[in-house]
């Protein structure tokens, strides 16, 4: 099995030409699946046409898959290092720096490795 993780970014087109490309389908073959006209999934595909959630998962079960959408809680342990990292300042930035190089080479004596 193949995991695959997107990143929150990634957009309707984007996914509608994943699931065509996995499903082996030219945008025509999709087309003719789902009801819809080929330079309509083009349109799609390139993201000059933000089609609804319903649109999108019609298209997208017509590749034979379906689309799971989760509400899962925020990682705000993730977050929080990130909001911290950037209200540093160079010089915390650089401190922080020397201390994982530090660390990273008291681990490798401890291990033998340096």
């Amino acid at each position: 099995m193949m995991l695959i993780v997107y990143h929150e970014s990634m957009d309707a087109g984007q996914l509608l030409q994943e699931a065509r490309r996995r499903a082996g389908l030219t945008q025509r073959a999709l087309a003719a699946r789902a009801g819809v006209s080929q330079p309509l999934v083009a349109r799609i595909e390139s993201g000059s046409v933000a089609p609804s959630f319903e649109r999108l998962l019609h298209l997208i079960r017509a590749c034979g898959l379906d689309l799971d959408i989760r509400v899962v809680p925020l990682d705000e342990d993730a977050w929080t290092i990130v909001e911290r990292g950037a209200a540093a300042t160079p010089d915390e930035r650089l401190d922080r720096m020397l201390a994982g190089v530090a660390l990273r080479a008291a681990g490798k004596q401890a291990r033998g490795d340096g």
